[in-house]
């Protein structure tokens, strides 16, 4: 198992007046789990479990460190960096689930405990890596590995520990160490107010609600049901309610013929922490954006994106800012060529008006008919999620000799999950896979991959550790006799996260420090290249099928669905494409530069590209939770980076002349997913495919290539 203490937490009340031997006995996290696996026990962990747990993780891991500093034995890779990577146990055993919990079933006393754990863990990590008499450790230790004849897998776990040391400031004299914690405490409160403000806008602070069924005009049938129940649940009996979870405001913006309506909804959705209240988040940016570039000008590198990308494949922000204007030309010219043609529709109906944000969707879906007489509403009822769900389990089956069991012994932490075992072909268990679809007030927006447990390795019994990995998403609820029915999009959302998902249930490696761990534009190929299988017609007819009918989706749909391929890839990409950059603006700003105003800036950022104001960037930055509260600043980039290689990496198995090739599978398996840790991410690469990737395939794919 991973040990959290040592990776940078985005986090943080409840006063327990049991005795600490009564807390014991109660408290599932000072107990071995008695469920089957080891799973936790979420039907008996409760809220006020969590911040005794913490803090006597904390006070166990600190001892153990404390224990491998002052040990009076010279350094040896088993005495330091081995009793280093084993250390912090209770404090992963509790943040394993309190983290994953927090983004999905969330409230104010789970948000008041992540509060008080946030500096907590922030200043635990640096007691840690500030560690003067550990860091002399390690360092002997680093400096000394090949003459201890340590084997390659030691050498990287040294390696690894000892750059995490001097890029958390160990090699900073005092008076900058205690500034540095500062920075850290303080970011951590930040990152964490930033995401309860986006919470707090996505699910309470913007409601539209509809009283005139004449103004839903054009919606599918499903999406007014489900605009009717969300508002029979928040008390509007009779009325649509529709608000700024994707599944609901995409559809409105798709199917909606009400243009004000349109309007009013995606600026509910646009204007998230940006309205000038209480959840407005504004000064939470230029504090954050102004406090990472202070650290890394601490750690002697010229801004944050410097910082970030150094230890990355790019190694370098300039890398990334060529790689993203190589595409972003292309893109660019793209978007406008869509943009003529939708305005050409508008002007043709006697629109009399200029298309603006909130038409693109709907207008677009127009063209889509247009162009190649695909209605995404046609497919829909093929897309049932259950059946897509085994589709991409077949799919895994197909590549990896892999099966799935659902269990219903395993604890669940909310009645709407569902838990599978996953097996290799000969019954062996690999771990578990809890999946959670469906969006609550209790659950931030989007859809990520997340685990309860990560693989790892028992130095004390040789045994494997089995991972428990989570997948949550946020698609659209069944509702009457209608089941939950994916759009396209979210049909690759999930296998996109499956990808994850198989990362994590593949690991392998004996060390927690780099089992699985991987450069952050790395991390998204395992993820990214499943998406390639789920739109190919053999495995379409695997799992689209008509919910009602059980008629599988036909080739005439499928044909329309593949040749509508390259449609609206501008606009995906440009809107994308913008929000990389804009990241890359705010976190290559140096200490010495002070942002006043934060729409300013970011109209100069996107202004500077030449952005056409018909398209927003993807994240705007008052909800761009990726960067200001998620692990991705000055790493958003690296959702296409990672294209480039599964576009390369697919293109292998296309070559190969077999989408389900055994022996490619096999080396994918290896070398990527299972492997990864031990090699840098450009060479587990080549070890796959024999060669670093080309960007042809992308562009061929994205329909750019010249």
């Amino acid at each position: 198992m991973k040990r959290l203490f040592l990776i940078p937490l985005a986090v943080g009340v409840l006063a327990s007046c049991q005795s600490k031997d009564s807390e014991e006995k109660l408290n599932p996290f000072f107990a071995e789990y008695e469920t089957p696996f080891e799973a936790p026990p979420f039907d008996e962990i409760e809220e006020s479990h969590y911040l005794p747990a913490f803090k006597e993780g904390v006070k166990q891991a600190q001892e153990e460190v404390e224990t491998i500093a002052v040990n009076p034995e010279a350094p040896t890779f088993e005495n330091t960096i081995l009793a280093l990577d084993e250390s912090g146990e209770l404090l992963t055993k509790v943040s394993s689930v309190f983290y994953p919990l927090r983004s999905a079933v969330s409230n104010d006393s789970i948000q008041s405990i992540a509060r008080e754990i946030s500096p907590l863990m922030s200043q635990h990590r640096d007691a840690v890596m500030m560690n003067m008499d550990l860091f002399a450790r390690v360092k002997e230790v680093y400096e000394n590995m090949d003459a201890a004849g340590l084997n390659d897998s030691q050498k990287r776990v040294v390696t690894k520990y000892y750059q995490d040391f001097v890029r958390s400031g160990a090699n900073l004299n005092p008076q900058e160490q205690e500034r540095l914690k500062a920075i850290n405490t303080e970011l951590s409160s930040l990152t964490l107010e930033f995401g309860e403000h986006l919470l707090a806008e996505t699910n309470e602070n913007f409601e539209l609600v509809i009283d005139d069924e004449s103004k839903l005009a054009g919606l599918p049938d499903g999406v007014k049901s489900a605009a009717s129940d969300a508002a029979k649940a928040a008390g509007y009996e009779g009325k649509w309610l529709f608000n700024a979870q994707k599944p609901s405001w995409i559809p409105f913006l798709t199917y909606g013929e009400n243009r004000e309506l349109r309007e009013e909804l995606y600026r509910g959705y646009f204007m998230r922490g940006d309205r000038n209240d209480a959840y407005d988040n504004k000064e939470i940016i230029k504090q954050i954006v102004a406090l990472r570039a202070e650290k890394a000008e601490l750690l002697g590198f010229e801004n944050h994106a410097d910082y970030v990308i150094d230890v990355n494949m790019a190694k370098e922000p300039e890398a990334v800012y060529d790689f993203l204007h190589k595409l972003w030309n292309p893109a660019l010219e793209k978007s406008k060529e869509e943009l003529a043609e939708m305005q050409a529709i508008v002007d043709a109906e006697g629109g009399n008006f200029d298309i603006e944000p909130w038409d693109w969707w709907y207008f677009a879906e127009k063209l889509r008919k247009q162009k190649y007489d695909l209605d995404e509403s046609q497919m829909q009822p093929y897309f049932k999620l259950e059946n897509v769900r085994d589709g991409m389990f077949w799919v895994a089956n197909q590549l990896y000799d892999i099966t799935f069991e659902k269990r219903s012994d395993i604890p669940v932490y909310h009645q709407d999950v569902e838990v599978f075992e996953v097996k290799e072909s000969d019954g062996s268990h690999i771990g578990l896979l809890y999946l959670d679809y469906f969006p609550r007030k209790s659950k931030r927006v989007g859809a990520w991959c997340t685990g309860f447990r990560d693989a790892g390795y028992n130095h004390e019994t040789s045994e494997v550790v089995d991972p428990l990995v989570s997948i949550v998403c946020n698609f659209t609820k069944p509702t009457g006799d209608t089941p939950s029915l994916l759009t396209w999009d979210e049909v690759n959302t999930l296998f996109h996260e499956f990808g994850h998902g198989l990362h994590g249930l593949f690991t392998e490696g004996k060390y927690n420090r780099t089992a699985g761990n991987v450069p952050r534009d790395f991390v998204e190929l395992p993820s990214q290249i499943m998406e390639n299988w789920c739109g190919e017609p053999e495995v379409l007819r695997q799992y689209a099928k008509h919910y009602e009918t059980g008629e599988v989706l036909p080739d005439e749909l499928i044909e329309k669905l593949q040749n509508s391929s390259l449609f609206n890839q501008g606009f995906a990409n440009v809107e994308y494409l913008a929000a990389s950059l804009l990241d890359m603006d705010w976190h290559t700003l140096a200490s010495k530069d002070q942002v006043e105003d934060v729409n300013a800036f970011e109209e100069a950022s996107m202004n500077e590209i030449g952005l056409i104001p018909e398209i927003l960037p993807r994240y705007r930055s008052t909800y761009f939770a990726h960067i200001f509260s998620g692990g991705y600043s000055a790493g958003y980039y690296v959702y296409k980076w990672a294209e480039v290689l599964d576009s390369d990496a697919f293109n292998a198995f296309k070559e190969s002349g077999d989408l389900f090739n055994k022996e490619l599978a096999a080396k994918f398996r290896k070398h990527c997913l299972q492997e990864v840790g031990e090699g840098e991410g450009m060479e587990q690469y080549k070890k796959f495919r024999g060669q670093e990737p080309s960007i042809e395939p992308l562009l061929e794919k994205l329909g750019f290539e010249e």
